[in-house]
């Protein structure tokens, strides 16, 4: 599992590399402020999968003395810095763009500078659909989020060629600057996602209302073993569920059945939502 996540990320790191050189070099042969706003954009996604190439690395890394609930929440750290870079990103490109329309200039070529948003948008639509798979299947956020850096990137590369081919054909080089702001603020847009995905964990907050029933019906299948279970709660750390309860059981149960009870509901759990730490409190009636 770990070694797919790694290798996922590297991918990640490759592309977004490759397409930096390519931005640049249509950059400078353009001299299109929404050009250099995607190459301002991709160094934001290399940073951004450099990080999530780290976080998976070290996220399924064991509880030790000092990390006795695992490091599972450095994928949670990595989605926040990632959604923070997708702001100072965006904040660059409208500076940019802020300054091109105060001093406008003249976008030299086009059509080198159309071919390289389009091999970024495809590139980017290829990787980040194998991110979002791998992150899927293995519920991990650090890969979700370098894949919706990607998705956006996709985005506005097609914005950027489309304001490109207008320039192309209309000469009004004050679509460059606009057109740089609209990317912007559909980076902002996508990232807010990103922000509330990868933050509430860090916040212990409950699973969702699904996993709740879910987790419910499976303990519900077991009343016939217990008398009550109350004050139940969840919360999520990388892909692990963690949930705890009391469980009500008659007074004159041996120890021994007690925790055989416990172990029946705790591999329902496992077996039927899988990635479960339980933790139950025996209550006597």
């Amino acid at each position: 599992m770990t070694n797919r996540k790694t290798k996922v990320a590297l991918l990640s790191v490759a592309s977004n590399t490759v397409l930096i050189i390519l931005k640049v070099i249509a950059w400078i042969i353009s001299w299109s402020v929404s050009i250099i706003s995607e190459a301002i954009h991709s160094w934001m996604d290399l940073l951004a999968s450099i990080i999530a190439l780290f976080s998976v690395r070290n996220s399924w890394k064991p509880a030790d003395e000092d990390h006795p609930y695992g490091h599972g929440k450095i994928e949670n750290v990595s989605g926040v810095t990632e959604w923070i870079l997708i702001f100072i990103a965006a904040a660059l490109i409208i500076t940019e763009a802020i300054k091109k329309i105060i001093n406008p200039h003249e976008v030299t070529e086009t059509t080198i500078a159309i071919v390289v948003m389009l091999i970024s948008a495809v590139t980017n639509i290829v990787v980040s659909k194998i991110l979002y798979k791998v992150a899927k299947e293995e519920d991990s956020i650090a890969l979700e989020a370098d894949a919706l850096h990607l998705k956006t990137d996709v985005y506005t590369s097609a914005w950027v060629a489309l304001g490109l081919l207008l320039i192309k054909f209309t000469w009004i080089s004050m679509l460059d600057p606009i057109v740089a702001i609209l990317v912007a603020l559909l980076i902002i847009k996508e990232a807010w996602h990103l922000c509330t995905s990868a933050f509430e964990p860090l916040m212990d907050k409950s699973l969702s209302a699904e996993d709740i029933e879910k987790i419910k019906k499976i303990i519900g299948d077991h009343k016939a073993e217990f008398i009550d279970y109350h004050s139940l709660r969840t919360r999520k750390a990388w892909n692990i569920r963690h949930l705890d309860f009391h469980l009500v059981v008659k007074s004159d149960l041996s120890v021994q059945e007690s925790h055989d009870i416990t172990e029946r509901i705790e591999q329902d759990l496992e077996k039927n939502i899988g990635n479960t730490v339980t933790k139950i409190h025996i209550e006597p009636a």
